[in-house]
């Protein structure tokens, strides 16, 4: 899953992989491999008609991406310059907030777009 994930974000910037309705057993094992690897992945339940009832990160991000990716999930949608901002205590310039947004974005946990010359990140699920 992972392989297909990196290979999908880097080559089909449209495509978002998410793992659905695993067995317990199966997400014990994925989960042990994403936290081995320093990796995350979205998860979620599915209903009968194919509606996500919840959905979870797999794995676990390092506190500078988890503080990103809350921000990110709190606000819905954010900019670096925002981050730059709302964090001004920090010292943390647009760059470096926009380097974070990014690699979550490669991962597959943000959706990135272009508004104008910046760009705009939000959460690819909702956190049930």
């Amino acid at each position: 899953m992972v392989g297909f994930r990196d290979y999908a974000r880097r080559s089909l910037r449209n495509v978002y992989p998410v793992v659905a309705n695993l067995q317990p057993a199966v997400a014990e094992e994925l989960e042990f491999f994403v936290r081995a690897r320093g990796d995350v992945l979205w998860s979620c339940e599915l209903d009968a008609g194919d509606t996500v009832v919840s959905a979870r990160l797999i794995g676990e991000l390092d506190p500078a991406q988890r503080s990103t990716f809350d921000a990110a999930l709190e606000r819905g949608a954010i900019t670096a310059s925002e981050l730059a901002a709302r964090f001004a205590d920090q010292q943390i310039g647009p760059t470096a907030w926009n380097n974070r947004l990014s690699a979550l974005a490669t991962k597959g946990l943000l959706v990135e777009r272009k508004q104008g010359k910046s760009k705009s990140f939000s959460p690819l699920m909702e956190i049930a």
